[in-house]
């Protein structure tokens, strides 16, 4: 099973730990495509700040954030785990899981990352800024940059198991499941009710997806199709609801009611 998330847009700046080496990354076929991500971002935040700022869609009383970029090859790095940060990874409290569970997250997740691809949580990564629907000059597209390196990682990562897919729309364009895994692709919605209607509550969200990951990954059941993973998830406490196989997979509707608790 891998379960992939999206990277969180707050990200924790490590004090201290060596700078970053791409060729330590796990997934290492994407050296060459993070390369030219890294290189584009760096050149572009290494000019004026302000052309920067609004290239990136960064608001002009944070160019903190683009020196942030500017100096990320030299920055100090730390695991993708304590890096990322935010409702859903709060939620998930990587450094709380038992350390069974722990060893799960290992070969169980990964993170879709604007700036390096793909990124599992004990990679370590400095602290940038740099959204998945960004371009950058001489690059293009970050989208569009994936798509064309993403796929044959992505599909190495899945292996024969299931793919859990959490993304948000904007990270899940930077790769897209072939139709030839979809009876492995299981997508999950999450849905807020309440008074009869549902909606999609972003803040709830992702924190029923972060406490959906920490289960998964105490619980320890490894499922392989879209409906078993749906039974676990029913007998962790969740009430799941199965759509239809399609091409792009399957989705299952997560419905919370109480949405402190996420169940």
């Amino acid at each position: 099973m891998l379960i992939l998330l999206p990277p969180s847009e707050g990200k924790a700046a490590p004090r201290r730990g060596k700078p970053l080496d791409l060729a330590s990354l796990s997934s290492p076929s994407l050296t060459e495509a993070r390369g030219r991500v890294l290189d584009a971002l760096v050149e572009l935040c290494s000019g004026a700040p302000d052309v920067a700022a609004t290239t990136l869609d960064v608001p002009k009383s944070q160019l903190d954030l683009v020196d942030l970029n500017a100096h990320v090859l030299s920055s100090p790095t730390a695991r993708a785990d304590a890096v990322y940060t935010g409702v859903l990874y709060d939620a998930l409290g990587f450094a709380s899981l038992s350390s069974s569970a722990k060893r799960r997250a290992a070969s169980r997740v990964a993170v879709t990352s604007s700036l390096f691809g793909l990124v599992r949580p004990g990679d370590r990564i400095p602290s940038y800024r740099l959204s998945g629907d960004a371009s950058l000059p001489g690059l293009g597209s970050v989208a569009g940059h994936w798509r064309e390196s993403l796929g044959p990682a992505a599909t190495d990562a899945v292996g024969s198991g299931l793919l859990v897919d959490l993304r948000s729309g904007m990270y899940a364009a930077l790769w897209r499941p072939p139709a030839e895994l979809a009876p492995r692709v299981a997508t999950v919605r999450v849905l807020h009710e309440s008074d009869g209607k549902r909606s999609v509550v972003s803040h709830f969200n992702k924190a029923t997806k972060g406490r959906i990951v920490r289960a998964l990954l105490e619980d320890g059941r490894d499922p392989r199709t879209p409906a078993r993973l749906a039974d676990v998830l029913t007998d962790l406490g969740w009430t799941v609801e199965v759509g239809p196989a399609t091409a792009k997979g399957t989705q299952l509707d997560v419905v919370v009611t109480d949405v402190s608790a996420g169940h």
